[in-house]
């Protein structure tokens, strides 16, 4: 891959996020950071701050991505336009790289999850680094596999994740790219 071809759609949080556009900036990666009115961002580098008619574009039913996931999320303004960002990131990778937990009911723990889950359904290629296991894992379309080591193969990829961060998430995320852009 060329990184003067190559485009990293996220979001700016703090934790993987920032770190994955951090990264992105190191290797001469151009960044796009999907982001909305009101919310802090950790970078600033490419933010693109979504209008109202876009976020509604990446709008969802709580009620579906609750029973998707398994578990309750908190109906506020916030948190759906965090899942309506995380659509657009998602939405605009072809490759889908998330730092987190991977639970064992297979979904990725926190609205970080939603990403993972819209992956599937898209059927786009999933690797998560589950910082606990300390291993990155793919998704086969049916169950994670461990995955010694991703490399990005697409032009466009996206990076998002915990904003708990921990050091192995950020050594992993420094390796792919190192891996993928050397």
């Amino acid at each position: 891959m060329k990184p003067d071809e190559t485009i990293l759609f996220s979001g700016a949080a703090q934790g993987a996020e920032a770190e994955f556009g951090a990264a992105a900036e190191r290797h001469g990666i151009e960044e796009v950071n999907f982001t909305f009115e009101g919310h802090r961002d950790a970078r600033q580098r490419g933010i693109r701050v979504l209008t109202r008619e876009e976020l509604r574009h990446g709008d969802v039913s709580l009620a579906y991505v609750s029973k998707l996931m398994n578990r309750k999320y908190p109906d506020t303004t916030l948190f759906k336009k965090v899942l309506q960002s995380i659509w657009h990131q998602v939405n605009q990778g072809q490759e889908i790289y998330v730092v987190g937990w991977i639970l064992e009911d297979q979904t990725v723990k926190g609205g970080t999850g939603w990403g993972a889950e819209f992956a599937k359904l898209c059927n786009k290629p999933l690797y998560v680094f589950d910082q606990e296991r300390d291993g990155w894992f793919h998704w086969t379309g049916e169950t994670w596999e461990p995955d010694p080591g991703p490399t990005v193969t697409h032009p466009h990829f996206a990076g998002t994740g915990t904003r708990f961060l921990e050091e192995n998430g950020r050594r992993a995320i420094e390796e792919l790219f190192a891996r993928s852009f050397a």
